[in-house]
């Protein structure tokens, strides 16, 4: 149906061209209305452009009608995208712009003089080429920094149907490779994908009710009926499957397209393809790992895993065809597995960059059923946040990546390894993935034949391996409780440092910017911590304990005085604060900040003679510290209310929710805030707490996608914890802040 949509808005959109040609009083022979790309293929959603050339040969005077041809098209509402040019022109600026060129291979004749129409194809499909070997690795170049800057289709969590990497842009350059006669691509997979993802597309518009090729969280479910799936995760299955197999297809296709490129005829123009014998039933063909003559997959368990292996470890493409075969005809793995398969999946999982290609094509194909039946778990999952740049099942494949780069800082790199092959397989259901991956990885460690120990650390990684990440960002790092509440889930130094690995190849998978340098602070600052606790050894302050060391000055200011400074930071920007004590000074200083708009990664406060100090780790922000010590003496002053401005109510989905974790610290009541993420909140927590004479030692700053999880550490002025009392209390007055400061959607 949805194909014999977009026929007829093509029909449509041809006949008001043709009707547009021909009131212009344009000539019939010399000139030409000309469709070109998307328009050109008859692609045509539902708001899609009009993009049309008009042709003419040289010497030819179009007179009034090349302006007056737009009009009536403009008049019936439709988008146009126009140019006029010659023929010769049409040629020159082919061979000088890629984007034109893919455009023009489309081109489709509307009206006025087919044959030159058909010249400009033939023209242009004849230097398409001729000149392929000059411009494919230019395009090469464009479709490797488009899918950096977009992301994959089959995992970004907002893809965009048409630009992400295995999207319909990509389906164009596949078309476009084919035409060159250097490869070629499965046709009718290639179109399959193609076709679906148009349909899918044209109903996004219509839902949308415009022209938009950006997936937002919230459309899925609405897409559903009209595409006749069930809900908005069938949509996402089909989607992601679609780009999924289109990347696979692009990726293997350029890899035959670098081989073409590189590849040159022997003396006398006859290519005979080379096979290079490894050994065990593997062998190396124009690039391409195969299985070599006899041999038996049926028999040979492992030849699997050990095509996989060279493929990663050469950065080679494991033929498809090859992986299809092993598929079908590999025997099943014993259970347990041999060391020999132990140790080859190991190696695959080290291999680096090596591995994400091999990785596909074992999914693509099925194969990779026969190494890990787990996978099916998370297969094309969709985070619950969009703090994550891919889906479950590419996250891990990233996780594995990144720690293949660590492997030297742990004395069991294959336990770091398989914890990132299965750190996220508890996601999906209705339990916390830690506990619901626990498990499951110990049983898929028990088969690959890891004994009882290895195998109950690995489960013990994936239960605890978000602890160093949440704990470092949202405890206090110098509270003795902080390091108990780490080693009473470990077992010992081996645990710690394999799961200080583990949180550092999960974070820089995670997305690009989620382990900065000071989140990696504070990561290395708590292993550092709980390290010397093991080794019942001193703890000696690092680079990552600079809170006081850079915070004072070496001289303080004078008694009454006020000193604000902003220091540049490799991930940010730190401002310290240091005024005369009292109660608020924290609450003052959010203010300032909130005010700026500043985003506050972390605070910290204490007091020092008869000052109190607080530094804030910020992201860039910008601030001056000019400027904030004209905001200060506004607020202080009372020029300003501060909760007159970050107090204004602002729609929330939820209600914020106050809870005070009990036995996070001996020395203090800590209090954990969780609600929409918004300007001020910091201070509105502060400010509540100083309204009850309470004073705020730390709070440490988290934003989980658009939810905000603050913690603060709250104490009596001059004391210590709260009683429970004293701490309901607190609790209480900042929830009624918080709940001032927002308007619940009903929605």
């Amino acid at each position: 149906m949805a194909a014999t949509d977009r026929e007829r808005r093509r029909q449509d959109a041809d006949a008001l061209c043709v009707a547009a040609y021909d009131e212009a009083g344009l000539p019939d022979t010399g000139a030409a209305l000309v469709a070109v790309g998307g328009y050109g293929r008859g692609e045509l959603a539902p708001h899609s452009d009009l993009d049309v050339v008009l042709l003419h040969d040289d010497g030819v005077d179009l007179g009034e009608g090349a302006g007056t041809l737009w009009y009536p098209l403009w008049d019936s509402g439709a988008s146009i995208d126009h140019a006029v040019r010659s023929l010769a022109e049409c040629v020159e600026t082919a061979s000088e712009d890629l984007r034109v060129a893919l455009g023009m291979l489309d081109a489709r004749h509307l009206a006025g003089d087919p044959s030159l129409t058909l010249r400009l194809r033939t023209t242009l499909l004849a230097q398409w080429r001729r000149d392929a070997r000059r411009r494919l690795p230019e395009l090469h170049g464009t479709v490797r920094a488009r899918a950096e800057r977009m992301g994959e289709l089959a995992h970004a969590s907002v893809p965009d149907l048409k630009e992400s990497a295995g999207g319909l842009r990509d389906a164009t350059v596949l078309k476009a490779l084919v035409a060159t006669w250097l490869v070629d691509v499965p046709h009718s997979d290639l179109e399959r994908c193609r076709t679906q993802l148009l349909d899918v597309r044209d109903v996004l518009h219509d839902v949308a009710g415009r022209a938009t090729d950006r997936v937002a969280p919230e459309v899925w479910e609405a897409m559903a009926e009209p595409l006749g799936l069930d809900d908005g995760w069938a949509v996402q299955r089909r989607v992601r499957s679609l780009g999924r197999r289109l990347t696979h297809l692009s990726r293997l296709t350029w890899r035959r397209v670098d081989a073409a490129l590189d590849r040159s005829l022997p003396s006398g123009g006859v290519r005979r393809p080379r096979l290079e014998r490894l050994g065990h039933g593997v062998a190396v063909a124009e690039g391409e790992v195969v299985l070599d003559r006899g041999a038996r997959p049926d028999e040979d368990p492992i030849l699997l895993l050990r095509a996989a292996v060279v493929a990663a470890e050469r950065s080679l493409v494991l033929a498809p065809a090859t992986a299809a075969r092993l598929a079908r005809e590999s025997a099943a793995l014993p259970d347990p597995w041999p060391a020999e398969a132990r140790d080859l999946l190991v190696r695959l999982l080290a291999a680096g960059e090596g591995l994400l290609a091999v990785w596909e094509t074992l999914d693509e194909t099925g194969a990779l059923d026969h190494v890990l039946p787990e996978w099916e778990r998370i297969r094309l999952l969709p985070h619950a946040s969009v703090v994550h740049r891919f889906t479950v099942d590419r996250h891990v494949v990233e996780t594995c990546i990144q720690a293949s780069r660590l492997i030297r800082e742990v004395a069991r790199p294959d336990l770091l390894l398989v914890a990132a092959l299965l750190h996220d397989i508890g996601k999906g259901g209705l339990v916390e993935h830690c506990v619901a991956g626990e498990p499951v990885a110990r049983e898929a460690c028990r088969r690959m034949g890891f004994d009882d120990a290895d195998a109950d650390q690995v489960a013990r990684l994936v239960r605890w391996h978000l602890l160093l990440a949440e704990t470092a960002t949202t405890w206090d790092l110098d509270d003795p409780a902080t390091v108990t509440h780490v080693l009473d889930r470990l077992t010992g130094a081996q645990d710690l440092d394999l799961l200080e690995q583990l949180s550092q190849a999960d974070a820089r998978a995670t997305a690009l910017k989620a382990w900065t340098t000071w989140r990696a602070s504070l990561v290395v600052g708590l292993a550092r911590r709980c390290r010397a606790t093991l080794e019942h050894a001193p703890y000696h302050p690092g680079r990552e304990d600079s809170w006081t060391e850079d915070a004072l000055p070496r001289r303080m200011p004078q008694r009454g005085d006020t000193e604000i400074r902003v220091d540049d930071t490799p991930d940010g920007q730190r401002v310290v604060v240091i005024a005369p004590d009292r109660v608020g000074l924290l609450g003052d200083a959010a203010a300032v900040l909130a005010l700026q708009r500043a985003t506050v990664r972390a605070a910290r406060a204490w007091s020092t003679d008869d000052h109190g100090v607080s530094v804030w780790d910020l992201e860039h922000s910008g601030v001056d510290a000019g400027v904030l010590r004209q905001r200060w003496d506004a607020v202080t002053s009372g020029r300003i209310d501060p909760r007159a401005r970050l107090r204004r109510p602002v729609a929330a989905r939820l209600e914020p929710t106050v809870a005070v974790r009990g036995g996070a610290s001996e020395q203090a009541t800590v209090l954990e805030v969780r609600m929409d993420d918004r300007p001020g909140v910091v201070h509105l927590v502060c400010d509540a707490l100083a309204r009850e004479d309470l004073w705020v030692r730390s709070a440490h700053i988290t934003t989980l996608g658009p939810q905000a999880v603050d913690v603060f550490y709250v104490q009596e002025p001059g004391a210590g914890a709260l009683s429970e009392e004293r701490a309901a209390v607190a609790a209480h007055a900042v929830r009624a802040e918080l709940l001032a400061a927002v308007t619940l959607d009903p929605g």
